[in-house]
């Protein structure tokens, strides 16, 4: 049963606790959505389901009705506290008390052992969660280059945009690029201010992002090709691969691209071929 917002406000009164603004806490108080959100991650009994930013455990308890292990990743102390309590007699839920990022580019020691184990395991792996928009971006590109296979979750509407949006369109940039190199990328839905509490002063949308991995070991290697070259996403691609310090001239005339064609117009299999070109397997000649 999703929780109001006098339910939320009066659990976040016993842990002594308030909404956060650093930590981008903007809790659902739509029970429809959280169905929906639910239902997004397409969750079966045994998965193992992450939950980022569970926050009063509204999602939380949906999920467990479904019957996946749960193991929810709370940054706030008091409202792990909460969590701890409410789910105490529940054994297929385990807390990580912490940020779930370890740094720009590296996911909670824990949470990335949790998910290498499941995966060794053969289980199922999935992302259902009511992100904090102020980790979004590089979760969700973390969570996917460790082999996470489905992540559906919420977010600000323009991350969605971004995740989503074509070579040539204005929110196109790196993020689009590796997103849509490892995973197929769906707006499920938008979603109104008024189904969060406190209510955001954007538009919100319910993504799933389904892993399909065309990149192997050299996700990462690639993830810093696209940003170095996006660095100069309005010059032209001979000088933007110059100016990202490699040598323009021999990849693009192998690349057959026209180098007066700019970073924001590459498509991501066009990206992929300048990487190829760029960083030849080891052994290949050059």
């Amino acid at each position: 049963m999703s929780q109001t917002k006098h339910q939320i406000e009066a659990l976040l009164a016993t842990a002594g606790a308030r909404p956060l603004h650093r930590f981008g806490q903007n809790f659902m108080i739509d029970r429809n959505l959280v169905r929906l959100v639910a239902d997004a991650g397409e969750i079966s009994p045994g998965d193992l389901v992450i939950e980022v930013g569970p926050g009063t455990g509204t999602l939380t308890e949906e999920l467990l009705e479904r019957g996946p292990m749960v193991l929810a990743v709370e940054i706030d102390r008091n409202l792990a506290a909460l969590l701890r309590e409410r789910f105490a007699d529940r054994p297929q839920f385990a807390l990580i008390e912490g940020d779930a990022l370890a740094g720009k580019h590296a996911l909670n020691a824990e949470l990335l052992r949790q998910i290498r184990s499941a995966r060794s395991r053969g289980q199922r792996t999935r992302l259902v969660a009511n992100l904090p928009y102020n980790i979004a971006s590089p979760l969700t590109i973390e969570l996917l280059l460790c082999g996470v296979d489905l992540l559906a979750f919420t977010v600000q509407k323009e991350v969605a945009l971004r995740l989503r949006s074509k070579a040539g369109e204005e929110a196109y940039g790196p993020l689009s690029v590796v997103a849509q190199s490892l995973a197929s990328v769906e707006v499920l839905r938008t979603l109104p201010p008024q189904a969060f509490w406190p209510a955001p002063t954007v538009e919100s949308a319910l993504v799933r992002l389904t892993r399909q991995d065309r990149l192997g070991e050299e996700a990462a290697a690639f993830g810093q090709f696209v940003h170095a070259v996006f660095s100069y996403r309005r010059k032209t691609l001979r000088k933007a691969l110059g100016e990202a310090g490699y040598a323009a001239e021999t990849i693009l005339a192998q690349s057959g691209l026209d180098p007066r064609r700019r970073p924001e117009e590459l498509t991501p299999e066009e990206f992929f071929q300048l990487y190829r070109l760029a960083h030849p397997p080891q052994g290949a000649e050059t």
